[in-house]
């Protein structure tokens, strides 16, 4: 009897441990996203991720040198004009290397003018002793000495004179060194980043832009297609763009050109599937301001019409 109970236990056993798995390996239902995810309004289409951009593309403001900020002028939001001042910095050596050169410009100014005073002299009596020479009073000695006075005095004024312009032109370098030194806006626009502050040190090739600047009066959008869909792309396609995660909120597309160069995908969108070594061909579109807001930097869920 007690044989026979533990054979029906560890039957009992095996079969609950049977039925456990099987219940393991069974798949629950697939889970629905919270928001259900945009669909292509064409039959046929191309799915892409573009990036918003204002118009003519964003321009990354650096400055021409490395140095300490004295001043930043405009803030995040500022509506700015071309040649409006962005931000300067510390002038002081260049300013005193520009003072310095004024200073040696007025010094050869001062020794050219002496110098065309002793040539004038010089001439004077070469013209004089030549005279007297053709009435036989003066000597040809004299008239050898005087004509080489004068052309020693001539060479002594040219030579002055290549060390003025040497210095003027050190002088209009030392103004431009000047100049560099105050960032200004190379064309209307909008503040859109402001990474640098007064006292910090920035340098020509940072990470980041000192200054992102662009005009957002109408924004543009790119569009990153996989390699393996280019083929299928034809200029003037069409296309409408949905806020990433929204398949209410789109926007049409206007086609503007095809950047006839593939390379790798930079804007990753995070997900899990997307392989990091794919390579994009990536089309420029623009688009009217929408009712609802859009932002430089926002990714967009794109469909082009095959």
């Amino acid at each position: 009897m007690p044989k026979r109970l533990s054979f029906y236990l560890a039957l009992g056993g095996i079969i609950a441990v049977t039925l456990l798995v099987l219940r393991l390996r069974e798949s629950g239902p697939t889970p629905q996203p919270l928001i259900p995810p945009p669909q292509s309004p064409y039959a046929d289409s191309i799915g892409g991720r573009g990036l918003v951009e204002s118009v003519n593309e964003n321009v990354r403001i650096a400055p021409a040198t490395s140095g300490l900020i004295r001043e930043v002028s405009v803030k995040v939001g500022d509506k700015i004009s071309k040649g409006d001042v962005l931000f300067s910095m510390d002038d002081r050596d260049a300013l005193s290397l520009v003072k310095v050169q004024e200073a040696q410009v007025a010094v050869l100014e001062a020794q050219v003018a002496t110098s065309q005073t002793i040539v004038a002299d010089r001439k004077d009596q070469l013209d004089r002793t030549t005279r007297l020479r053709e009435k036989n009073v003066s000597s040809e000695d004299e008239a050898k000495r005087n004509l080489f006075a004068w052309q020693a005095a001539d060479r002594q004024l040219q030579s002055t004179l290549a060390d003025l312009n040497l210095a003027r032109a050190r002088l209009a370098d030392a103004r431009v060194r000047l100049d560099l030194l105050t960032i200004r806006s190379p064309r209307d626009g909008t503040v859109l980043q402001v990474n640098i502050r007064p006292g910090e040190y920035t340098m020509v090739n940072a990470s980041e832009p000192s200054i992102l600047l662009g005009d957002i009066s109408q924004l543009q959008l790119r569009v990153d297609v996989d390699e393996s869909d280019a083929p299928s792309i034809r200029e003037g396609c069409t296309g409408v763009a949905f806020l990433k995660g929204s398949r209410e909120k789109s926007v049409p597309l206007e086609f503007v050109r095809i950047e006839p160069y593939i390379l790798p995908k930079k804007s990753l969108s995070g997900e899990s599937t997307e392989r990091v070594d794919t390579r994009v061909l990536q089309i420029i579109f623009r688009f009217k301001n929408p009712a609802f807001p859009v932002y430089v930097g926002q990714q967009m869920d794109v469909f082009l019409q095959e």
